[in-house]
């Protein structure tokens, strides 16, 4: 029935809504979507509200100290419910966000099992590259982003377009990584032309909802235009960009 269902209808549909919504906005929701799947007794769909909106707030720029608490509850959740699938993926997202943080806490033991499924399991090995190209660039370590970035490109390759919100992300910051890796590497244009891919996905998703996607796309424009060394276009958009990301609080 229509009670059943209701958490993961609430679940994948603001999914959909972030795409039109301003993002802070709808974090509110999963809470409902969590409520509604442990009334029903889908656990499974009550991590997944969970894991969505722990991603969600990453994305919406929350404070990382209380990420930080609000990560461990998570991963607390689905270890105590057995949904390991879910569970290595928010801990590869907690690695990345003590990493940020600047933190001496040790990520927790991977066991075999976990070992096992990042081997078979395409998802989890999608988000374990992505994360470590994330870290790695922000640290503007080349190699590693190189190595990263190509691996997580050779993953997305073997799954199903969707309208997760996660994957917009990911194509930002991949698209600011291939910018990046195209001033620096001898693979200008191929690196430039995925660039350039995400950049023109960024600017379509901006088409839908100006709040949450605008100024993301305004950046890989500057980013372009920098390395097309257009540095008055570029300069143009970084403004733009920042001004963007002021207005609807991005």
């Amino acid at each position: 029935g229509s009670r059943e269902s209701a958490g993961e209808v609430i679940c994948f549909g603001t999914q959909v809504r972030v795409y039109v919504e301003p993002l802070q906005a709808a974090l509110e929701y999963y809470n409902e979507g969590y409520a509604a799947a442990m009334a029903s007794g889908d656990v499974t769909l009550a991590a997944l509200n969970k894991a969505f909106k722990y991603g969600n707030s990453f994305f919406a720029g929350a404070n990382l100290e209380i990420m930080r608490q609000e990560c461990a509850e998570v991963i607390k959740f689905m270890d105590q419910r057995r949904t390991v699938i879910l569970m290595i993926q928010a801990q590869y997202g907690q690695n990345s966000m003590l990493s940020l943080i600047g933190t001496d806490e040790e990520p927790k033991h991977v066991s075999d099992e976990e070992l096992k499924i990042l081997a078979t399991n395409n998802a989890v090995m999608t988000t374990y590259y992505y994360q470590k190209t994330y870290t790695s660039f922000m640290f503007r370590s080349y190699d590693d982003t190189k190595n990263y970035t190509e691996k997580y490109l050779a993953c997305i390759s073997n799954t199903w377009a969707n309208l997760f919100l996660h994957h917009a992300y990911h194509a930002f910051y991949v698209g600011l990584v291939s910018f990046w890796l195209a001033r620096k590497s001898r693979d200008e244009q191929i690196w430039h032309e995925w660039g350039e891919k995400y950049k023109l996905a960024l600017k379509k998703w901006a088409e839908s909802s100006l709040w949450t996607f605008e100024n993301k796309w305004l950046l890989l424009e500057a980013e372009d235009s920098f390395c097309n060394n257009d540095f008055e276009a570029a300069k143009t958009y970084y403004e733009k960009a920042v001004s963007s990301a002021k207005d609807h609080k991005s």
